[in-house]
């Protein structure tokens, strides 16, 4: 086994992660550094793309609505600074992309996104 594959084995090994897939909406707890202290932030958006397979390279981009603007961040899944990631629910889409919804007002949003099922957040 060679220093990558060591390397990949190691950082994949470590976290539990939920099945996250385009159209699900999910929250991401972060760990935020303040000065000496850190504390928790949540960011909850609706999943736009999963890239990079299932590696330690992989990312999902996540888009939310904040005071009328589209907000969109990409976490790698093994980032360390990540605590969990919450399903809150699941939308039946039908594409692997969903770039389209940053044309879409929130309104539009939920018409194109059918909701399969609710989930309890797992603990």
């Amino acid at each position: 086994m060679n220093l990558t594959q060591a390397f990949n084995s190691k950082t994949t090994s470590g976290k539990n992660l939920p099945d996250i897939r385009p159209g699900q909406t999910i929250k991401i707890h972060q760990k935020i550094k303040d000065g000496a202290k850190t504390r928790i932030q949540i960011f909850e958006g609706i999943v736009i793309a999963r890239k990079h397979g299932t590696g330690p390279n992989a990312t999902i981009t996540v888009r939310k609505i904040s005071n009328g603007i589209g907000v969109e961040r990409i976490f790698p899944l093994y980032m360390p600074n990540v605590e969990k990631f919450e399903v809150i629910r699941t939308s039946k889409v039908r594409q692997a992309k969903l770039y389209y919804l940053r044309g879409k007002s929130a309104r539009e949003t939920r018409r194109k996104t059918k909701l399969i099922e609710t989930k309890a957040p797992v603990q």
